[in-house]
């Protein structure tokens, strides 16, 4: 399977097939989405603007509920939290999704929010793939962040939702960065990862994409 970094907290995420699913794409983050985007479906995991912009893409699925779903040969599954640390109070419900592409798990965590509990993690449960919120403010802040990633112990971490170019009033990546060692991070100023089951690391990668 592929993934693709589209910025903020977009991905594009493609099958060995060629079955697409584009999740959270945004507007009003300081740039714009790739034009042209196509997919057999999109998730958006609240309806915030910068997690919900579905008009563009070119898409006839969108997905924005709880529940299982397929998609050609992938499936998805939406798994409730909450946007804020108060039950929604703050800023409403989020919807975790997890998608199973070629036999990987990988695991959008929208804008998470909530605090870091063993029920959280049970929650989310296994995940070869963790994309993770990283910026705090919106969403879990960095330490937080890392305490998720540890409970979870996906193979691949890859940070999003961070402070870029004009971007939300948000923590920047290194925040987050700063608590690994040098040798678990993985910089290559790629756009996207191609990854194969048998070949995932044997203990946890932190990946940054840049965005496309």
């Amino acid at each position: 399977m592929k993934i693709k970094y589209l910025g903020h907290s977009c991905f594009q995420l493609i099958s060995a097939s060629g079955t697409s699913v584009i999740a959270d794409p945004y507007t009003k983050v300081g740039y714009e989405l790739p034009q042209g985007l196509i997919a057999d479906a999109v998730t958006a995991s609240h309806a915030h603007f910068d997690h919900n912009y579905t008009q563009a893409i070119q898409t006839e699925r969108i997905i924005s509920a709880l529940g299982a779903y397929q998609v050609g040969d992938i499936q998805i599954a939406g798994t409730h939290s909450w946007h804020d640390e108060k039950s929604g109070a703050l800023r409403g419900k989020n919807i975790i999704f997890k998608y199973l592409i070629d036999g990987i798990e990988v695991c959008h965590l929208g804008d998470l929010g909530e605090d870091i509990s063993q029920e959280l993690i049970e929650r989310i449960g296994f995940a070869d793939v963790l994309l993770l919120p990283v910026g705090g403010k919106y969403t879990i802040n960095a330490e937080q962040a890392k305490a998720l990633a540890d409970g979870v112990r996906a193979k691949i971490v890859i940070p999003m939702h961070f402070k870029g170019d004009g971007c939300l009033d948000i923590s920047d990546l290194s925040v987050f960065l700063k608590q690994y060692p040098p040798e678990l991070i993985q910089k290559n100023n790629v756009t996207e990862l191609e990854i194969y089951k048998d070949l995932l690391p044997k203990s946890t990668k932190i990946i940054c994409l840049e965005r496309k």
